[in-house]
């Protein structure tokens, strides 16, 4: 497709590659670890960020040795790492292979912008916009509004992205609601196997559907019981894990009105451009999601949202969002169109 065809033949030279290790304690009450990749050669560098979330994996990757030096095209390299093992153990989830696969193709796409002397909004003929942002954030246990009204006494105009438990109350939806603040909730019901994951309940559903009544809901699970309380909310029905590529829109079971882009998720440049052009064609809007990002990769998901969706409500707000505790001082939304340089937000 076009946008890809803009940079599949730009020529690649890698003569290194090096792994730096990040970590930090986040809002979701969990340490999070993550793995900058650093690609060099013809005195440039480029960068990009593995968020794999299993720590183990993480720390595997920071002592693998992969020969990846070489002249290469964009699309050579994209095909040459897809079919190498890049996990010398595991992975713990066969997701992240695609977690790591964007990692590296980040920083390829990154240095092969960098030695052409040029950046992403140029090659593709697009200019940055502002981007306007959410927070997300737990609210505890037992869930109470607090976090929100703390954030609130610090940036009255801050928007949010929640994850409802089965434990919110209907007295907690209210006072969620009275804020005017709650631009998405999402049900987590489409992870398998992981610990954020949870089963459909229809009476959870059903509570954020009326007491929510503007706040797109990302990721419910269909059964027989939640069916009919989604169906009367469709418009605003929105899909972040299954969304790997064109063929998982197009299998989903309507067509969205939304849908959460994580470029990770797509593994490769090309399965990530032609979904944001396939959208594009059929009107479906999008935001960026975030995964904790923790260097490089932040600035990246923010640049993209810049490009192809500056006024939706992504989830890509400034690092220190994420900490543990509400902190003055931070950027307000929308966030300042960017300047760029390679495949970053500088």
């Amino acid at each position: 497709m076009a946008l890809y065809h803009e940079v599949k033949d730009l020529p690649l030279s890698i003569e290194t590659c090096e792994y730096e290790t990040h970590e930090r304690e986040t809002s979701s009450d969990f340490t999070r670890v993550t793995t900058e990749i650093v690609l060099r050669g013809a005195g440039e560098t480029g960068r990009g960020e593995d968020v794999t979330y299993d720590a183990d994996d993480q720390y595997a990757l920071a002592d693998a040795e992969f020969d990846l030096s070489g002249e290469y095209t964009l699309d050579e390299f994209s095909a040459a790492v897809a079919d190498r093992d890049l996990f010398p153990e595991g992975p713990s989830r066969d997701d992240f292979r695609h977690y790591r696969q964007w990692g590296f193709e980040s920083a390829a796409l990154d240095l092969a912008l960098r030695q052409a002397d040029t950046d992403l909004p140029t090659v593709l003929g697009r200019t940055p916009s502002p981007v306007t942002f959410v927070m997300s954030t737990r609210l505890g246990d037992p869930p109470s509004a607090e976090r929100v009204t703390r954030w609130l006494d610090i940036d009255s105009s801050l928007a949010f992205k929640l994850d409802p438990t089965p434990e919110w109350s209907a007295d907690l939806i209210s006072k969620l609601a009275d804020t005017e603040k709650v631009r998405i909730v999402d049900l987590k019901s489409q992870y398998e196997n992981t610990e954020v994951g949870q089963s459909a309940d229809p009476e959870l559903y059903r509570r954020i559907r009326d007491g929510l009544p503007n706040a797109i809901i990302e990721d419910p699970a269909y059964t027989d019981e939640t069916e009919p309380i989604l169906d009367a909310a469709q418009e605003r029905i929105s899909w972040d894990v299954p969304i790997t590529g064109v063929e998982s829109v197009k299998s989903l079971p309507f067509k969205p009105d939304w849908l959460n882009i994580k470029p990770s998720r797509f593994g490769s440049v090309e399965s990530l451009f032609d979904t944001l052009e396939h959208c594009d064609r059929r009107g479906i809007q999008l935001y960026g999601g975030g995964q904790f990002e923790l260097s490089i990769a932040r600035g990246q998901i923010q640049l993209l949202a810049s490009l192809f969706y500056p006024d939706s409500p992504n989830d890509v707000a400034p690092r220190g969002y994420n900490d543990p505790e509400p902190t003055e001082g931070l950027p307000s939304s929308p966030l300042d169109a960017p300047s760029v340089e390679g495949f970053r937000r500088e």
